[in-house]
């Protein structure tokens, strides 16, 4: 008989309040049709021998425990994995992992990468250790959906286990979860656990088909006529036969030969979901369990990251410092990898590691680390999976205080703050969310203390060293993304580098795109003239002040206003290097004449614009072809003029040259 009260666990022999939803958004999961309920994975969760594979075995008539070895003890040892169908047709994937500490490791994988977990507790046991070690790691791995599950409800009452559990749970995910009693040798309560689940599946928001793919996995084997193939959870995003991915961490490309979603082929499947994934050029003598097949450039792949610890809070516990608890060399766990690293504390609750394995990751992740001599467990939020190396004194104290600034990991505000500007693709890859809300670049043009920007030739982007900049908004450059704050002072920086080469180079005073590139660290896709802001052109490739850009230095212009009057009465009369000297003119002054067009060179010699049509159309006077010393008698210049002025003329097209070295006219 089925009782319902008001302890909130529906089931046998028991005051319970029948099963209690968990609200979100509806819709399509797995790789259903259109319209009919799709997959959803649960994983579960548990103290040793409280009964987690035998409800399995019970709810889908499949033992979970696929070896010989697990049979042989009565202990699982390894991931098992078996499904049922809800009375509404949805299809239910289970992770069962073990329950000894021993396996904690498997146990992680298992968990990490499921939407949903059934918390087991055994009614005539109650909670006991492990479950709150698993507790503990649900919360670590940010999991939210799922439901309490008393089992063995035929050897003891459960409501008090399910307050134990509801005591221990208060503050998770869990809290409010929906709770059954069931008896798996008696049947009891396994029709309200199915309804209890597909619930869960129901209100549990669907996952964005669109996402990158990440699928962490779980085994990796071979089939005979079908060659490698990998199992694993899809959490989001969609898989299709043809995808090329990466295998992670090895970056090894490889392609979706077929699918398979709970034993039937399929063409695409989208998360959540168990797949089975055929490979092409792939060996599963090469694949293990914690490697990950990835979108090529979805995901940052990296051995550092900053992160954000969970501040510990378990009953009875002071939330305190949770750095000086770690080791120097935790464990980390991610989806079913897991890595040694190092750690080094930053500031009360963020630490920075060092990862042996590097991992594909996206900031927002969420890490378990493991210590695994005290078995303490922390949860933990990535927040950057490309940090600034930490080199001066000072350093890591100053990073603690910008990543405590950081509230949303997604937001790029922080990292752009930290530095400077970054590429779309590159953010994109990092898992940050680029709203289109940024703004044109356009840069205050006002003056910048000079305290605030501290810049070395080659030496990378301009350091942030003033305050956070007080807009929020960022900056559009192209492909890349610029932080406001650092694109003023960037642009300052780059006025008073401009000054300082006028200054410098007073005949040649616009400062080469070049050089300021070099000046500022950028790169070649992010173009010096995105910080320019009002008060700095560019002409002839070179940046000047706009009040300055088409003025002339006053000792170049009175030199080449001399040059004109020479050039006046004799209009090929060139000066010689020496004569251009004693007007005032060295090579940078004649370069900015000739590139503001004041001056036309042709070859080594310095004439006044419209030289060369001119030449052409005084040499029409001659008849049929000329030597070089007719066309300087045409021209009533010297054969030093006339030499390099038809060599430009049969360049430009205007003379055609035979073979006794004479010209003529093509036009």
């Amino acid at each position: 008989m089925t009782q319902t009260g008001t302890n909130g666990v529906s089931g046998v022999g028991t005051a319970g309040a029948g099963v209690t939803g968990v609200t979100g958004a509806r819709g399509t999961t797995g790789a259903g049709t259109t319209g009919a309920p799709g997959m959803y994975v649960i994983a579960t969760a548990g103290h040793v021998d409280h009964g987690k594979s035998t409800l399995l075995r019970a709810l889908t008539g499949t033992d979970p425990d696929r070896l010989a070895e697990e049979r042989r003890r009565g202990l699982t040892l390894d991931l098992g994995f078996v499904r049922t169908t809800a009375p509404g047709g949805r299809r239910l994937a289970f992770v069962d992992v073990p329950g000894h500490h021993r396996y904690l490791a498997t146990t992680f994988a298992g968990l990490a990468t499921s939407p949903a977990v059934m918390l087991v507790v055994s009614a005539d046991e109650g909670w006991r250790p492990q479950t709150a070690e698993h507790l503990a790691a649900l919360k670590a791995f940010g999991i939210q959906d799922g439901l309490l599950v008393i089992t063995r409800s035929d050897l003891a009452d459960p409501v008090d286990a399910l307050a134990q559990a509801r005591e221990h749970t208060a503050g998770t995910g869990l809290a409010d979860a929906p709770a059954v009693a069931v008896s798996a040798r008696t049947g009891a309560g396994l029709a309200e656990l199915l309804a209890a689940l597909d619930g869960v599946a129901a209100a549990a928001p669907t996952p964005d088909p669109r996402a990158p793919v990440r699928l962490w996995l779980d085994r990796a084997f071979t089939v005979a006529g079908a060659g490698t193939v990998v199992t694993g959870t899809l959490e989001a995003g969609t898989l299709a036969v043809g995808d090329t991915l990466e295998l992670s961490p090895a970056g090894t490309p490889v392609t979706v030969r077929g699918l398979q979603c709970l034993g039937e082929e399929v063409s695409r499947a989208r998360g959540p979901a168990r797949v089975a994934v055929n490979l092409r050029r792939a060996s599963a003598g090469d694949i293990r369990r914690g490697h990950a097949l990835v979108g090529p450039g979805a995901w940052w792949r990296t051995s550092t990251v900053d992160v954000r610890l969970d501040v510990r809070t378990e009953p009875g516990e002071r939330a305190t410092n949770p750095v000086p608890r770690l080791p120097a060399e935790p464990l980390v766990h991610c989806g079913t990898a897991s890595t040694a690293a190092r750690l080094r504390p930053l500031g009360l609750d963020t630490v920075r590691l060092a990862l042996r394995t590097p991992l594909d990751l996206h900031v927002g992740d969420r890490l378990l680390l493991r210590d695994p001599g005290s078995r303490l467990l922390r949860g933990a939020v990535v927040l950057d999976v490309a940090p600034p190396e930490l080199r001066r004194r000072g350093a890591a104290a100053a990073r603690a205080r910008l990543l405590s600034d950081v509230a949303e990991p997604a937001d790029p505000t922080g990292r752009l703050r930290a530095v400077g500007f970054a590429h779309r693709a590159e953010l994109t890859a990092m898992g940050y969310a680029l709203r289109s809300t940024t703004s044109p670049v356009a840069p205050a043009s006002g003056p910048a203390p000079p305290e605030a920007v501290s810049v070395e030739p080659a030496s990378g982007p301009v350091p942030i060293a003033g305050p956070p900049d007080a807009r929020a908004h960022l900056l559009d450059a192209g492909p890349y993304l610029l932080d406001a704050g650092y694109a003023d002072r960037a642009a300052a920086a780059l006025r008073a580098e401009v000054d300082r080469h006028a200054a410098a180079s007073p005949d040649d005073p616009g400062l080469p795109l070049g050089r300021a590139r070099q000046f500022l660290g950028l790169p070649d896709a992010l173009p010096p003239n995105a910080l320019f802001g009002p008060e700095l052109v560019v002409r002839e490739g070179r940046i000047h002040r706009a009040a300055n850009a088409d003025r002339l230095p006053p000792q170049v212009s009175a030199a080449l206003e001399r040059l004109l009057r020479h050039l006046d009465d004799d209009p090929f009369g060139a000066p010689t290097r020496r004569q251009l000297g004693e007007l005032g003119l060295n090579e940078a002054a004649l370069a900015l004449l000739v590139r503001r067009g004041h001056l036309e060179r042709i070859g080594p010699l310095h004439l006044a614009p419209g030289a060369t049509d001119r030449a052409v159309a005084q040499l029409r006077s001659l008849k049929g072809s000329f030597g070089p010393g007719e066309c300087a008698r045409a021209l009533g210049t010297s054969r030093r003029v006339a030499v390099p002025l038809l060599e430009a003329l049969d360049t430009a097209g205007h003379t055609r040259r035979d073979t006794e070295g004479r010209r003529t006219l093509t036009s």
